[in-house]
C-alpha cells in the first residue's frame, strides 16, 4: 500500500464508534463470525492452522505471539464496523469533504517570472466533497499510489494554491516526496 492509501485506511478506521475486542478469544470470535463461521477461512487470513483458531475460540490458547497478535488485530480492524465506515465515507463524499494534513515537496509549473523551485511545505487544507468522492472512487477501483497522489495534488492546487480560481491561473502543482500525510473526514 502507498502513503495516501494507508492514510485513507487510517482515516476510515478512526471513524469507529466502539473499540475493537480486547482479548484474543473475542477477536478470533469476531473474525470467524466475519468469515461466516468458517474457521478455515479465518485461519487462512491469519496464516495459522484451523486447529489454532479453534483453540483460541475454546479458550485453551489465550496469549498469541506478537506476530499473530498484530495480524489478528489488523484483520479485526479491517472488518470492524463496516456500516459505520461506509456511512462516514459517504458523508465525506457528499457533504463534509476531507481534510489533508501533509508535509511534502511541492513544485510548480507556472507563468514566466515566478519561482518553480520545489520546496517542503506543511499544509493543512479542507477539500470539498468532490475530491473526497474522487479519492474514494479511485481507491475502490484499485488506483495506483501515483493516481491517488494526482487527485490529492489537484485538490490542493485548486483550493490552496489557486484559492478556488481567484489567483495563479496557469499554475500546475507537483506533489512529491511526502514526509507524512494524514487524512480526516
Amino acid at each position: 500500500m502507498g502513503e495516501i492509501e494507508d492514510a485513507l485506511a487510517r482515516a476510515t478506521e478512526s471513524t469507529a464508534t466502539r473499540p475493537i475486542p480486547k482479548t484474543a478469544r473475542a477477536q478470533m470470535r469476531f473474525l470467524v463470525k466475519a468469515e461466516k463461521g468458517s474457521t478455515a477461512a479465518a485461519a487462512a487470513r491469519l496464516g495459522v492452522t484451523r486447529r489454532t483458531v479453534e483453540r483460541y475460540l475454546k479458550g485453551t490458547l489465550r496469549r498469541p505471539r506478537k506476530e499473530l497478535a498484530a495480524r489478528l488485530e489488523r484483520e479485526v480492524r479491517r472488518d470492524w464496523q463496516p456500516r459505520v465506515r461506509q456511512r462516514a465515507r459517504k458523508r465525506a463524499a457528499t457533504a463534509t469533504g476531507i481534510v489533508i494534513e501533509t508535509r511534502a515537496r511541492f513544485g510548480f509549473t507556472a507563468a514566466p517570472g515566478s519561482t518553480d523551485d520545489a520546496r517542503m511545505r506543511r499544509i493543512t487544507q479542507h477539500l470539498p466533497p468532490g475530491y473526497a468522492a474522487r479519492l474514494f472512487d479511485a481507491q475502490a477501483e484499485g488506483a495506483t499510489e501515483q493516481q491517488l497522489r494526482r487527485i490529492a495534488a489537484e485538490g490542493l492546487q485548486e483550493i490552496y494554491f489557486k484559492d478556488r480560481g481567484r489567483r495563479a491561473q496557469g499554475l500546475e502543482v507537483e506533489f512529491t516526496d511526502i514526509d507524512y500525510i494524514e487524512l480526516d473526514f
